[in-house]
């Protein structure tokens, strides 16, 4: 699966400058890790943001967002965001400034153990 290098390239110019920023390419996209946990990423043509589960409820209602449900399994703190939804940089730098902040308080994935 690809995705959107447009996109990707869009990201990247916006977390400039953050210290600790990591690519992974996973999930059939890329996914941007800050400080070791996942905040960002792209599927296909869409912006996928780890929020705040308390947010959750609140940011679905805005124009071009839905609840992650990649393999068919509701997320809640994921959301997925179309272009109509990020078409202008204020609406862009609200998703970005939103996974950013509670990347300061997420917890990050359990690494799994070399066998």
């Amino acid at each position: 699966m690809s995705y959107s290098e447009k996109l990707a390239d869009r990201i990247r110019r916006r977390l400039a400058g953050l210290p600790n920023i990591e690519e992974k390419k996973m999930m059939g996209g890329l996914t941007f890790m800050y400080n070791g946990k996942m905040c960002v990423g792209i599927i296909r043509e869409e912006l996928m943001c780890r929020i705040d589960p308390a947010l959750h409820e609140q940011a679905i209602c805005r124009k071009g967002c839905r609840t992650m449900d990649f393999t068919n399994r509701p997320m809640s703190g994921y959301v997925m965001v179309d272009e109509s939804g990020m078409k202008s940089r204020a609406d862009f730098d609200y998703w970005i400034d939103l996974a950013l902040d509670f990347n300061k308080r997420a917890k990050a994935s359990k690494k799994k153990k070399a066998s």
